[in-house]
């Protein structure tokens, strides 16, 4: 960690996280505005917030479409983006500025982004039991992987409703807890998929199918109930994005088992399931990267 980091984003063990108001102490606020590529998804947003946990932060503004990030925070742009790099995303500053004597931090709606949080959770804790279950019966490595990936989203989502108003060092216990969980089961479809593949176990496709399909409803569901507030806020625009990139690994699985059905091969199962894993522990690691 740079020292750049270690002054903005570190503070004293266990200590809160540092909120300030535009004349908390006569700091003087300043906005900055960081283009962060690799941040495309609401489970990324959270790390970031984890990261800047500690940081002397009054506002965090998310736009994921345009993968931007507004921050009003004291300090400068400088020490900010040095927290920001490590996670990896290419982050980069495009502009800062000081705030304007009057001028507010940017609002921050906590109570709607526990709801978005609580309606995604349920969703992907359902699905994750229901793939889980029939993708073992059916000896389907990417169905026990989508299965996987949903918990991944799951893991992340419960532990940002864990961490809303709690201290900074709770924050980063909590992430940790979900990594290692997400590390071992990531690690354990990749181990059962490597077993498949010995054993050349040929999934049951038709099982499979139904199971993608119904997993691909749910999260179409999702889609649709989100897309009538899509516009109320970014959060709502980040949960619609979440949920398109989990009907693509859905449709995905779908086409791995017609594949499967056809070529009369398991092949296109393990492949699938191999991608799969190997994305859940990609962001298992990413997360245990986190100080």
């Amino acid at each position: 960690m740079s020292a750049a980091c270690r002054d903005g984003c570190a503070g004293k063990p266990g200590s809160p996280a540092v909120t300030l108001a535009p004349d908390a102490g006569g700091s003087q606020l300043f906005r900055s505005v960081f283009h962060l590529p690799g941040m495309d998804c609401p489970a990324e947003e959270q790390m970031v917030r984890l990261r800047l946990a500690q940081a002397p932060v009054a506002a965090l503004v998310f736009d994921l479409p345009e993968r931007t990030l507004t921050v009003d925070h004291a300090g400068t742009a400088a020490a900010i983006l040095a927290c920001l790099q490590p996670l990896g995303y290419g982050a980069e500053l495009l502009e800062t500025r000081p705030l304007a004597g009057g001028e507010t931090a940017a609002a921050d709606d906590e109570a709607g982004e526990a709801r978005v949080l609580q309606l995604l959770l349920a969703i992907n804790a359902l699905m994750f039991c229901v793939e889980l279950g029939f993708g073992w019966w059916a000896q389907s490595a990417g169905l026990v992987a989508d299965a996987l990936d949903m918990f991944a989203d799951a893991a992340v989502y419960g532990v940002a409703l864990y961490a809303v108003g709690r201290a900074a060092s709770r924050k980063l216990a909590a992430a940790r807890v979900a990594g290692v969980l997400q590390l071992l089961l990531a690690l354990g479809a990749l181990l059962e998929t490597a077993r498949h593949v010995r054993a050349e176990t040929a999934p049951e496709p038709t099982t499979m199918i139904a199971i993608a399909v119904l997993a691909l409803a749910a999260n179409i569901s999702c889609l649709l109930l989100i897309h009538r507030h899509r516009h109320a806020g970014v959060h709502m625009q980040a949960s619609y994005i979440f949920s398109a990139n989990d009907v693509i690994a859905n449709s995905g699985v779908i086409a791995a088992g017609l594949l499967v059905s056809w070529l009369g091969s398991p092949w296109p199962d393990w492949i699938i399931g191999t991608v799969i894993g190997l994305v859940v522990l990609a962001g298992a690691l990413r997360i245990l990267r986190l100080r």
